[in-house]
């Protein structure tokens, strides 16, 4: 078709750094995790004992997969890490289709590159061809990882075909939502929603009746039992779930107009409410969906996790080797496993906070920013309003998902108090995940165009020191880096003013410098 493949190697060109990134994380996260694995249990006993102890436990099962992997070692890798990567990599195809699709016509840039005599299907194909070799080169470093730290070479083939089948899903799934929406806000809304649906029909399966998870992509993946006995046939499920999304996708591309949907967005009303009258009310209404689902989402994970408060004693008491991995080792077991998973909160609160910081930038380059700033708003109140649904939503992740797990863990062990106490333990984490969060605000004032780069490098580089240090062998000087390693592991160790107050300088010296640059620089530059 005319233009397919010059648009193939432009966008490939576009993403030639965010693509990459995608790809080692989820060979990256399959490595590391068979190297741990293949540590822990490299014996038939200490597999067997895992197996026993993590088989009949519900909230292990739901939140991983199910315990027909926990077979063997390979399998195990498996349960471990599979739901996790297919998100990833859902994910990725999500922006990258939805990107190149109904984000180049909402921006104006699909018309003028069909007025050279595009084809018009041509965009629409070149972005499913760009998700297809980002999904192959997935496959390939989760093949590499798997096999290159010894696994089958068919185990490991088998897990990298249903990784990347479920990225053509749902690949697919967001080429046929961008036809259907008007506005890149409502493909990623709904796409995230299946995929939301997803994994929770995979836990509910997998924990209930496995009926459920046979009406997930990523049930499908875990089910095809990649190193025993080995499935190839959900492939084909998902190759043709796939193709059939792609054609509906190319009928209804057929039935509409260039820069519509086939739902009309929702009249707004005649009049702006009072809320809306001022930067910040603005910023807010821009970004509650994301407020909302992010909270929701991190919220319902520090449940989970807290949940598992009550068995996790028992589960090092029969695997001690896992306590090298908690920030106490096995002295306070349920400590160390609280200040853990309240890390891993406080890391995806950062990633709403960058996020959020980011879709400032967003306004500006999409031109939205400069019709605002031309009325008696100021720059400083606008970047403000963005800045402050940054702030103030991430602490409410952090606060809900703390909230959320002490919770649960008090409902298990029948402490009430419990939920007020992690509140508390997870406030101690604002701070550095301000921290984070003021990196690419900074960046909006001096460095707008690496906005991005520094705001995702700063939490990648965060999540590796707090995630990965002992593993990877980190020297001092690399983990001190981190903002979270000034701050102490709470509820393991004692809270004292003094770090938290020097994080909060820090974090104001870096939003007065952003402010300070946004001031003096160009709008949209």
């Amino acid at each position: 078709m005319a233009g397919t493949r010059s648009l193939l190697l432009f966008t490939l060109r576009l993403e030639r750094i965010r693509l990459p990134v995608w790809i080692l994380g989820a060979g990256l996260l399959f490595l590391i995790q068979s190297t741990q694995s293949q540590n822990l249990y490299g014996t038939p006993e200490e597999l067997a004992q895992l197996r026993a102890t993590l088989g009949g436990n519900t909230a292990v099962i739901a939140m991983s997969g199910p315990a027909e992997l926990l077979g063997t070692i390979g399998n195990e890798i498996v349960f471990e890490m599979f739901a996790f990567v297919a998100i990833l990599v859902a994910l990725m195809n999500m922006f990258l289709v939805g990107r190149h699709t109904r984000g180049d016509e909402e921006t104006g840039r699909a018309e003028l590159i069909r007025s050279t005599g595009i084809a018009r299907h041509a965009p629409l194909h070149a972005a499913l061809l760009l998700a297809l070799l980002a999904n192959l080169a997935a496959a390939a470093a989760i093949f590499a990882a798997l096999a290159g730290t010894g696994l089958e070479i068919g185990g490991s083939a088998l897990t990298a075909a249903a990784i990347a089948g479920v990225g053509l899903v749902f690949a697919a799934l967001t080429a046929l939502a961008a036809q259907v929406f008007e506005h890149t806000r409502g493909v990623y809304g709904f796409t995230g929603l299946v995929l939301g649906a997803s994994y929770a029909l995979r836990a509910a399966g997998d924990a209930g009746d496995p009926a459920l998870a046979w009406a997930s992509p990523i049930g499908w993946g875990q089910r095809t039992l990649p190193f025993g006995p080995g499935r190839w046939w959900p492939i084909l499920v998902m190759m043709g779930t796939a193709g059939a999304l792609v054609a509906i996708a190319i009928a209804a591309l057929n039935r509409r107009d260039f820069g519509a949907g086939l739902v009309r967005p929702r009249l707004g009303r005649p009049r702006a409410s009072r809320a809306l009258r001022g930067a910040a009310g603005l910023a807010w209404r821009l970004q509650r969906g994301a407020v909302i689902g992010w909270v929701l989402g991190v919220g319902l994970l520090g449940v989970a996790y807290g949940s598992l408060g009550d068995s996790i004693e028992s589960y090092i008491r029969d695997n001690p080797e896992v306590a090298e991995f908690l920030p106490g080792g096995a002295g306070e077991i349920v400590d160390s496993y609280l200040s853990l998973t309240l890390t891993m909160c406080a890391l995806l609160a950062a990633a709403f906070g960058v996020s959020s910081v980011l879709r400032a930038r967003a306004e500006e380059t999409a031109g939205r920013a400069e019709p605002v700033l031309a009325t008696a708003t100021s720059r400083r109140t606008w970047l403000a309003g963005q800045l402050g649904v940054a702030l103030i939503g991430s602490a409410l992740v952090l606060v809900v998902a703390g909230f959320g797990e002490g919770l649960s863990y008090g409902l298990t062990v029948g402490e009430p108090g419990q939920a007020l106490r992690m509140t508390g333990a997870a406030l101690v984490y604002l701070p550095a995940v301000w921290a984070v969060v003021a990196v690419p605000a900074f960046g909006l004032g001096w460095l707008a165009r690496a906005a991005a780069i520094l705001g995702w490098v700063a939490l990648g580089y965060c999540a590796v020191v707090e995630l990965f240090a002992d593993s990877f062998r980190l020297p001092d000087w690399i983990q001190q880096a981190s903002p979270f390693a000034h701050l102490p592991a709470a509820p393991l160790d004692p809270v004292t003013a003094g770090p938290p107050l020097a994080l909060a300088v820090v974090v104001l010296a870096l939003m007065a410098a952003g402010f300070a640059g946004f001031r003096r620089r160009d709008v949209g530059y």
